[in-house]
């Protein structure tokens, strides 16, 4: 069955209120696009969980899928009455039926992070079979390689892993970090996360992995010390966990930190730099990964 979806052009600051509407009005989903994606003026938008961002899109596309009989200009005609506006303008696009599980694998192929190590969804073969490949689908939790916090640390676990290390990956998320640090020769992994859907995909990840790794809520996190700690989380988090992540580093051992923005980086080096002989950050697409050592 072909569905019809719904291209609202609005100004930013009306978008949720569009999508709202729409919603209420029986669209089957609804997301929010800048309405310059793909141009020259395309701006990227980033932000910290809680807090508001500083800035928006100039305009946003809102998009909206329904049923193929209904009638779109009349919907538009009402959001555009609920809200008190006018009618913004607007586009209908068909949007024919198709295998979507297929389409979705279509857009995730191996991800290559270093001269040895790949990220492979379950759909396809490692393109270097002497290579050390992670299965890894899209999931319910945050990592899959394809992000540059989460490849920077799969890169310096590739670079600076000798072998025999206890490792925390604090904020796992999907399990990705642990799972590579055992495939790059620690002795044990852990991880830990407070989402509890992390908890099931990780697992489900290891175990698809074939390997062995502890994850826990923090609650029931045993509190041992550990030769690496690797945070893949936010900034504002990092600073906020700060004391308690460097605890758990042994003397003379390692921290790496990503999830970070290049123009927040000298910030989180001043905290750690109380527990830490920081190293350069390493930078990829505006995300830095930062590393110190336990003095």
């Amino acid at each position: 069955m072909p569905w019809q979806e719904l291209r609202i052009t609005t100004e930013s600051t009306q978008a949720e209120r569009f999508s709202d509407a729409l919603f209420d009005l029986g669209a089957l989903s609804v997301s929010v696009e800048d309405a310059a994606a793909g141009t020259d003026a395309e701006k990227p938008i980033f932000g910290e969980p809680g807090e508001p961002v500083d800035q928006m899109w100039e305009n946003s596309v809102v998009l909206a899928l329904f049923d193929e009989d209904i009638d779109t200009s009349l919907i538009v005609i009402a959001a555009s009455n609920t809200l008190q506006l006018a009618v913004p303008p607007y586009d209908v696009v068909r949007v024919e039926e198709q295998d979507w599980v297929r389409l979705t694998q279509s857009q995730f192929n191996p991800i290559p992070i270093s001269d040895r190590l790949w990220i492979t969804p379950t759909w396809h073969e490692c393109p270097d079979a002497g290579a050390i490949s992670i299965q890894l689908d899209p999931g319910l939790a945050f990592g899959t390689g394809s992000h540059p916090t989460t490849r920077l640390c799969l890169k310096w676990l590739d670079s600076n892993l000798a072998g025999g290390e206890k490792l925390l990956d604090y904020g796992c998320g999907s399990g990705i970090l642990a799972i590579a640090a055992i495939k790059l020769g620690a002795a044990s992994a852990a991880g830990v996360d407070i989402d509890p859907q992390a908890m099931t995909a990780s697992r489900q990840n290891a175990e698809q992995n074939a390997v062995e790794v502890a994850f826990y809520l923090p609650d029931t996190e045993p509190t041992d010390t550990y030769d690496v700690v690797i945070a893949n989380i936010l900034t504002n988090p990092l600073k906020a966990l700060a004391p308690m992540l460097a605890a758990k580093v042994k003397p003379a051992g390692r921290i790496a930190l990503s999830g970070i923005l290049a123009e927040q980086a000298d910030d989180v080096i001043a905290i750690y730099s109380q527990w830490f002989a920081m190293n350069a950050p390493q930078q990829e697409d505006g995300w830095v990964c930062l590393s110190g050592i336990r003095k």
